[in-house]
């Protein structure tokens, strides 16, 4: 099944609050319930049921306390399911106008998928990664693509590790990049960065060598495929435009020069605003920074559509250069 579906996780929590609620329902009416079913049953049996035992009695006993617990659980769980079940028909995920552009491989990440070998999968970066702004966990970027690709590979084992920490920007990762990404053996790397350093009003260009300089060591320790992820287009942002210009500029350089992908989510968002005519409180929540769910839910479908596009290629035995691996949705 191709279809992005970024519901799986909800779905279960629902299922689960359902247990729970039928565990703290009264044995007697559920065994009422249950007897009355079947049409063969003597109406000695259903007018005159058996007294319930002690041990139904005990299980039927509940506080007020816990069944307001159990409801306000349940009723959460529903709200949390509506919202994944519809936010895409409130506001459809499309790939940017204007077609295609040509796109390299992610050979790494695809041959263990072709082959049926585990795959991990880090999502490194900040608060956008982290999900700050999403409702739920289960919303943020990584969880999202986690749920498509599996549902996209169901007998496949992926792992995505979330090592998102708000707040952060290169300086603050390349210190935790030995234990949090490359102690992790991944796969593929999906690096989020440049946002914080935008806001902060740090030289873009300082921020590029550091990129490049993690991106050798993930390179050295074992070949993942990397991608790299631009700043948002968002109102925050864009009050510093050139730069987040420049930011852009040099880490697209940055992905070209070391071989690498870049997911140019600064245009994919900017396309979602400028072209396809979404306002911009539709994808970014109301601190002007941050993505909200339908954000997430849209960068991390294109983003998938990507990888398994380029698991494609591979199955299909398309010769892209293994040192061509641009990254782009565009």
């Amino acid at each position: 099944m191709s279809s992005f579906c970024p519901f799986f996780p909800a779905a279960r929590l629902a299922v689960s609050a359902a247990a729970a609620l039928l565990l703290l329902t009264p044995m007697s009416q559920s065994r009422a319930q249950v007897q009355a079913a079947p049409a063969t049953q003597a109406p000695a049996q259903t007018a005159n049921p058996a007294p319930a035992s002690p041990a139904q009695t005990t299980v039927a006993v509940t506080s007020p306390e816990q069944r307001g617990i159990t409801a306000r659980a349940i009723d959460k769980v529903k709200q949390v399911a509506k919202s994944a079940g519809d936010i895409f028909s409130r506001v459809p995920c499309l790939p940017p106008k204007g077609g295609s552009k040509t796109m390299g491989s992610l050979p790494h990440v695809a041959a263990k998928l072709v082959a049926g070998k585990p795959v991990v999968i880090v999502a490194f970066g900040s608060s956008s990664t982290a999900g700050y702004g999403a409702s739920s966990p289960d919303f943020n970027y990584p969880n999202r693509l986690a749920a498509q690709l599996r549902r996209h590979y169901p007998s496949a084992d992926i792992t995505v590790v979330n090592a998102g920490v708000g707040g952060e920007d290169a300086p603050e990762m390349m210190k935790r990049l030995q234990t949090q990404v490359i102690d992790v053996h991944p796969d593929m790397v999906i690096w989020q960065v440049g946002t914080n350093a935008v806001l902060r009003n740090l030289d873009p260009g300082d921020t590029a060598k550091l990129v490049e300089e993690g991106i050798s060591h993930i390179q050295a320790a074992g070949g993942a495929d990397i991608v790299l992820v631009d700043p948002q287009y968002s109102p925050a942002v864009n009050q510093r435009k050139e730069s987040a210009g420049k930011m852009v500029k040099l880490l697209g350089k940055v992905a070209e020069l070391r071989h690498v992908g870049i997911f140019p989510r600064f245009e994919v968002m900017r396309d979602w605003h400028e072209n396809q005519s979404i306002p911009v409180e539709s994808f970014v929540i109301a601190d002007g920074l941050h993505m909200n769910d339908w954000g997430y839910a849209c960068f991390a479908q294109l983003l998938g559509d990507d990888i398994i596009r380029s698991v494609g290629q591979i199955k299909l035995g398309v010769n892209v250069p293994t040192d061509v691996r641009t990254y782009r949705p565009m």
